[in-house]
């Protein structure tokens, strides 16, 4: 398994692929399914490049199986906070480990430049907060309304205290 940084030979229509098939995975049945299935292939190759975003890519037996983004907190009320942006591996890798790995890199980068952390995370996603939970980031009771497919949903926020 290899963890390292985006770069330009990785194939950004496969580190698409892998938001794609982990939207329609994690969010069935949270986000309208209608929407789900309109997913767009390559829909996420843009973001992949952002300058203000980072990107890593985790690698098991020469596939890509996971990306991570993170970033200078997006938000002002937020100023002088890293943010964990996204998170997703392939359906069949999740629950073996590869998470937790992938997420101790992002914050090991984090902590280069920040004490503190947050992420965004659908109110609805359990799978995905008993994960944050476990890994040591405090939900904070703060939410962010959000329309996705056109459904109204709600993203709380978590933080995380590196130092």
């Amino acid at each position: 398994m290899e963890i390292r940084y985006l770069n330009e030979n990785d194939d950004r229509w496969e580190i698409s692929g892998i938001y794609e098939e982990s939207w329609k995975s994690a969010y069935k049945g949270i986000i309208p399914q209608s929407y789900l299935d309109s997913i767009p292939k390559g829909k996420w190759t843009a973001h992949l490049d952002k300058k203000e975003m980072s990107s890593l890519v985790i690698i098991e037996n020469e596939k890509y199986i996971g990306t991570a983004s993170f970033c200078e907190s997006r938000f002002a009320e937020y100023a002088g906070y890293g943010e964990l942006v996204s998170i997703y591996l392939l359906p069949g890798y999740v629950g073996k480990g590869y998470g937790g790995k992938l997420l101790s890199y992002v914050i090991n980068e984090l902590s280069k430049k920040y004490n503190d952390v947050f992420l965004w995370v659908l109110e609805d996603n359990y799978r995905a907060r008993g994960f944050y939970e476990k890994n040591g980031w405090i939900c904070t009771g703060i939410y962010l309304d959000d329309n996705i497919g056109g459904k109204d949903l709600r993203e709380v926020r978590y933080c995380y205290h590196i130092r």
